[in-house]
């Protein structure tokens, strides 16, 4: 079986993106995978983070987790700084890891901006937190969104430089599993800006915690423009939308392309079927399906957070589960870098 890892950072409030860009995704891996799924609470801290709050998004994203119906039983489910094995081997892989790799990563020139020289040294090195997050349960695919795929290059780019530095066929190298239509959801404020926890507008994102009547009024109100729908020939070969529409069109791009992910149809049924309709009765068909898929996660996702026991109990076991094993996984490293446990 293809062993898979990967997680969600609890610093902000879930949304629609995270749900159709990983975690739904998560959810209908675990079926043929061995799956591990983290709540990375120690990649959030790359940023300032209220411990109060950190608290309690990192227990809202295991309630994600589950409302969505990742279960517990055939996956684990832990937040990272329960498992000291990420840190210790992130590490190694600090001293495995050249400066030339990580000034490579955009993600930090976009992250630090111009204040690039007052951003931690957490944030430089994230990279390799998240090798060592996939690498200390020798993962072998790892579901990712365009904005990571840099990010899983340089985890293959450590696993072969630790094995050659060292000699040994001990790392695997990763596969990257990118799939589904809606691998990028923009704001349902403005097409052309990635769907964000820190949008000043709560329009322009649907919150994974929204009752039924938010989430039909958010659709309801979510911008689009005055054309009417297309037809097929604005996808692409490969089932995507073409970059020519995607830019003289963002809004209904997205709109089609949240409505397909929830569907889970293919971009171009989902066009024929409304070709040359207006956006009022697309957005009558979205709401109702926005409504069906999401309304009762965010009833069941506020019954967790506001009974969190049940929540700890899965982190926990899951902590313990994913100890078992990454210890011998860390074990190993120390032997072959050559450090003396006596």
């Amino acid at each position: 079986m293809k062993r898979i890892f990967s997680g969600v950072q609890p610093s902000g409030n879930l949304h629609l993106g995270n749900y159709l860009g990983a975690i739904r995704r998560f959810v209908d891996l675990q079926s043929d995978n061995d799956c591990i799924y983290c709540v990375v609470d120690l990649h959030a801290i790359t940023v300032w983070q209220d411990p109060a709050e950190l608290r309690r998004r990192t227990r809202e994203v295991t309630a994600g987790y589950l409302a969505a119906g990742i279960d517990p039983e055939k996956s684990i489910i832990f937040n990272q700084s329960q498992v000291a094995a990420h840190a210790e081997l992130a590490w190694v892989f600090n001293c495995v890891t050249r400066l030339g790799w990580l000034n490579r990563m955009t993600q930090f020139k976009d992250k630090a901006g111009k204040n690039r020289e007052k951003a931690s040294s957490g944030l430089y090195v994230y990279p390799n937190l998240m090798a060592a997050d996939i690498l200390a349960y020798k993962g072998t695919h790892v579901p990712v969104g365009e904005d990571q795929k840099q990010h899983l290059e340089l985890t293959r780019d450590i696993a072969q430089k630790f094995n050659n530095d060292f000699g040994v066929e001990f790392f695997p190298i990763v596969e990257p599993l990118i799939q589904g239509t809606a691998t990028r959801v923009m704001s349902l404020r403005d097409g052309t800006k990635k769907m964000s926890s820190s949008d000043p507008s709560d329009a322009a994102r649907i919150n994974m915690t929204d009752d039924a009547d938010a989430v039909a009024k958010k659709v309801r109100r979510a911008t689009s423009d005055s054309e009417l729908l297309p037809d097929a020939s604005v996808v692409g070969a490969e089932g995507q939308f073409t970059a020519a529409f995607r830019e003289a069109r963002p809004e209904a791009a997205n709109l089609l392309t949240i409505f397909a992910a929830l569907t889970n149809r293919d971009l171009a049924e989902v066009v024929t079927e409304f070709e040359g309709k207006g956006f009022a009765d697309f957005k009558q068909a979205m709401t109702e399906v926005a409504v069906a898929g999401l309304g009762h996660m965010g009833a069941e996702m506020k019954r967790m957070v506001d009974d969190p026991g049940y929540v700890d109990s899965v982190l926990r076991e899951g902590a313990e589960r994913a100890r078992a094993l990454a210890d011998p996984v860390l074990a190993e490293v120390y032997d072959i870098v050559g450090f003396l446990r006596p």
